[in-house]
C-alpha cells in the first residue's frame, strides 16, 4: 500500500441548499456515496469520512461502507475544522492525506488517481489541480504538514497552506473541470443533474 489515506468532508451544514445535500439523489445513488465511492476505487489506503451536521442521517446512508466515520463536532467553524478531525483519525503511519469535500460527486476516480499519481512522482509535499488558471480538488498534503493544520487557526483555509509552501507544492493541469465544481445551491444541483451521461 501507498500510505495515502482519503478524508471525505461531508460535515457541513448545507445552508445554502435548504436540506442536507449528502443525501440528495445523484447518478442512482445519494451525492455522498457517489463520492465515497468515487473515492474508494482510487489508489488510497482507506477512507475516513467527516460528519458533522446531519450526521444521524448520512451516517445511516453510508455505514455499510467500508470506511472510517470522525465526527467533528466543532463544524459550524468551518472546513478546516473537519480537516483537522480527519488528520487527527490517521494512522501514524500514514504518509500523506488526499483531501476531498463531499459535495464533489463529479470528480470522477480517474481524476483523483491522476493527483495522486502526480504526487508519486513530482517530490513535493502538496498537490492539487489546476483547471482553466483554477486551483481545485482533490489535494494531496504530506503528513510532514500534519501538526502545522492541526494548528492553523479557524480563519485559514489549505490554500494559505499551499502559498506558504509554495516551494513545495506541484499543480497539475486537466482540462476537466469537474475538479472545480461544487454542489452548494439548488441550481448547481439540478445543473450537475441535467450534465450526468446516460
Amino acid at each position: 500500500m501507498n500510505g495515502i489515506w482519503a478524508i471525505v468532508l461531508a460535515a457541513g451544514e448545507s445552508k445554502r441548499m435548504g436540506s442536507p445535500k449528502m443525501l440528495l439523489p445523484f447518478d442512482g445513488l445519494t451525492i455522498i456515496e457517489r463520492v465515497i465511492g468515487n473515492v474508494m476505487a482510487a489508489d488510497v489506503d482507506k477512507v475516513v469520512v467527516v460528519l458533522g451536521a446531519h450526521k444521524e442521517e448520512i451516517e445511516k446512508k453510508i455505514v455499510t461502507y467500508n470506511v472510517i466515520i470522525s465526527y467533528n463536532d466543532h463544524y459550524s467553524t468551518g472546513m478546516l475544522s473537519s480537516v483537522k478531525c480527519g488528520l487527527s483519525r490517521l494512522p501514524e503511519e500514514y504518509s500523506a492525506a488526499l483531501i476531498l469535500p463531499g459535495d464533489h460527486p463529479m470528480i470522477l476516480t480517474r481524476e483523483i488517481n491522476r493527483v495522486i499519481e502526480a504526487y508519486k512522482v513530482c517530490g513535493r509535499g502538496i498537490v492539487m489541480p489546476v483547471c482553466q488558471g483554477r486551483r481545485g480538488h482533490p489535494l494531496i498534503i504530506n503528513r510532514r504538514y500534519r501538526e502545522e493544520v492541526l494548528s492553523m487557526p479557524e480563519t485559514e483555509g489549505l490554500r494559505i497552506l499551499a502559498e506558504r509552501h509554495a516551494d513545495d507544492t506541484f499543480v497539475i493541469e486537466t482540462d476537466d473541470p469537474s475538479v472545480l465544481r461544487d454542489i452548494d445551491t439548488r441550481e448547481d444541483y439540478v445543473n450537475e443533474l441535467n450534465k450526468i451521461v446516460r
